[in-house]
C-alpha cells in the first residue's frame, strides 16, 4: 500500500495536486553499533519514526511529506572504525541548503530536520541557514530525547544498548545477531574530571572508549520494550508535526 505521505512511496499523480505544508528529513549514520546491530541502525530508527510519526499527523489532518533518509552523519571521531562513513559539518550543510532551495522555492516553508545520530549537532547550521531562508520555519528533533527512557529502560547508554537493541528488536529483528554475540557496551571514561561532568566537551575516540563500540549495556533489551518505546516517541513527535503544519509561525510568542 502506497503511503501518500512518505516521498519515496508515493507518485507524481498523486504529489502533483497536494498543498504540503511540512516536510521532514530524517538524517542517521552508518556506523558500528556494538557487535550485534547493523551498520545502518541510525538509519532504521529515523526512517521508521519519521513515517509512523507522520501517519499520526497525517490522520490528524495535516499535510506531511516525509522526505528519504540521509544516511551518513558526523562520525569524525570513529575514523579508526573499518567503515563507519563520515559526512563533515560543512558537508551537512551544503546538502541541507541544496534541499531547502527547492523546499523554499516550491512553496514548502515549514521543515523539520528528524536527527537520529548523536554526532550530529544541527544548531549552527540551522542558526545560518536561518538567515538564508527568512521566510522559512526551520526545526530540528532529537528523537531519543523525546521522551523519558528510564521509564522503558533499565540500563543507560548512548549507542548500541538497551534502547537502541530494543528498538531494532522491534523494528529489524532480522537484523540482529544472537544475544550471545553482544558486547557489554562498556566504556572507557576521560581520566579528566570536567568531561564526564557535562559542562566541558571533547571529542571521543571510539577505539579507545570502547572495545566492541557500544556505549551502555544491552543485554536487558527484549522487542516488546522497543515496540512500547517506538509507540510513545512517534504519538510525540506526530503531535509536534501536526503542531506546526497548523500553526501561524509568524505569530508562535504571546
Amino acid at each position: 500500500m502506497i503511503r501518500p505521505y512518505i516521498l519515496a512511496e508515493t507518485n507524481w499523480k498523486e504529489v502533483k495536486d497536494q498543498n504540503y505544508e511540512i516536510a521532514i528529513l530524517p538524517w542517521g549514520a552508518t556506523e558500528a553499533h556494538n557487535y550485534h546491530l547493523p551498520y545502518g541502525t541510525d538509519n532504521i530508527e529515523g526512517t521508521s519514526i519519521a513515517a509512523e510519526s507522520a501517519r499520526i499527523a497525517w490522520e490528524k489532518g495535516a499535510k506531511v511529506i516525509v522526505l528519504p533518509t540521509i544516511p551518513f552523519g558526523v562520525n569524525t571521531g570513529q575514523r579508526d572504525i573499518y567503515l563507519d562513513i563520515n559526512m563533515n559539518p560543512s558537508t551537512q550543510f551544503a546538502v541541507l541548503k541544496d534541499i531547502l532551495e527547492v523546499l523554499n522555492h516550491q512553496g514548502i516553508k515549514k521543515f523539520m530536520l528528524l536527527n537520529s545520530h548523536g554526532g550530529n549537532n544541527w544548531k549552527s547550521i540551522i542558526r545560518e541557514l536561518g538567515g538564508v531562508f527568512p521566510d522559512m520555519f526551520l526545526c530540528v528533533t532529537n528523537w531519543p530525547g523525546s521522551v523519558d527512557r528510564s521509564a522503558y529502560f533499565e540500563n543507560s547508554g548512548d549507542h548500541a544498548e538497551e534502547m537502541e537493541t530494543s528498538l531494532i528488536l522491534h523494528l529489524a529483528p532480522q537484523w540482529v545477531l544472537p544475544k550471545s554475540e553482544w558486547g557489554d557496551g562498556s566504556e572507557k571514561k576521560n581520566t579528566i574530571k570536567a568531561f564526564n561532568e557535562g559542562w566541558a566537551w571533547t571529542e571521543r575516540p571510539w577505539s579507545k572508549i570502547s572495545k566492541d563500540t557500544g556505549v551502555g549495556n544491552p543485554t536487558k533489551a527484549t522487542a516488546e520494550k522497543g515496540e512500547k518505546f517506538f509507540e510513545a516517541v512517534c504519538i510525540k513527535m506526530g503531535q509536534l508535526i501536526s503542531d506546526i503544519a497548523k500553526a501561524d509561525v509568524k505569530d508562535l510568542y504571546q
